[in-house]
């Protein structure tokens, strides 16, 4: 069964958010735009599990069905994480329902796959899903930012640190360095400080982010370790004596 798991996560992550165009998400509440993502959710679980299972066409009408009632709410964090949730929610219920969907499949005899499937769906959960998560968070906190803290930002800056940042977290909970974290907080706060120590507002906005993008991350990357833990090893690290 984790073998499957492993499999549909990351159909499910690449379909979301790595495949997922702008255009597909501005028109999820038409059918083009819908049955265009279908398409795309369709093939990432085919090629990922290497199976022609029926229940795999299930799985992808129940996720734009999903996206669907989605697109008639209003977007924000409450309605990402719940379209996740559910996302995730129908991912394990297959993966339990056929437990051997990925044994059946073309990539049965590679063993180290599964684990190298759930660390890439890891990694992007981490740090492109959790760009989203944060982004949505901290939305109405920037819009009552004054407009010169706004202005002073590089374009596009705060998105990039933002992935690097939960990308080198993701990697320090992956090889087993978690006191890393402590310092990369530490160096974060005297990076920011010249910047934020005389306005209060961008000081507890930059605080804010900061804890919601290391908590994503933390509960992502131990999740992720957690699955990897029951698949066979990756033989990229050593074993543990």
């Amino acid at each position: 069964m984790p073998e499957t798991l492993a499999a549909l996560l990351l159909a499910h992550t690449l379909a979301d958010f790595v495949l997922q165009t702008r255009w597909m998400v501005v028109n999820k509440g038409n059918w083009r735009g819908l049955c265009l993502h279908g398409a795309v959710v369709l093939l990432t679980l085919v090629v990922a599990t290497g199976s022609l299972a029926p229940a795999l066409l299930w799985l992808t009408v129940l996720h734009m069905a999903t996206d669907a009632l989605k697109a008639q709410v209003r977007p924000g964090l409450a309605a990402f994480l719940a379209d996740q949730g559910a996302h995730l929610v129908a991912v394990g219920a297959l993966a339990l329902w056929q437990p051997g969907l990925f044994g059946s499949g073309l990539w049965a005899s590679h063993p180290a796959l599964p684990g190298l499937m759930t660390l890439v769906a890891g990694a992007v959960l981490a740090t492109r899903a959790g760009g989203f998560a944060i982004g949505f968070l901290m939305a109405p906190f920037a819009a009552m930012l004054p407009d010169g803290d706004k202005a002073e930002s590089l374009p596009g800056a705060g998105r990039v640190i933002g992935l690097l940042e939960r990308g080198l977290i993701f990697a320090l909970i992956f090889l087993g360095q978690p006191g890393g974290v402590g310092l990369l907080i530490a160096a974060k706060s005297i990076l920011r400080f010249g910047a934020v120590k005389d306005d209060r507002a961008l000081s507890e906005y930059v605080i804010i982010g900061t804890l919601a993008s290391f908590a994503w991350v933390l509960l992502v990357g131990y999740a992720t370790v957690a699955l990897l833990n029951t698949l066979p090893p990756l033989g990229i690290l050593p074993a543990a004596p």
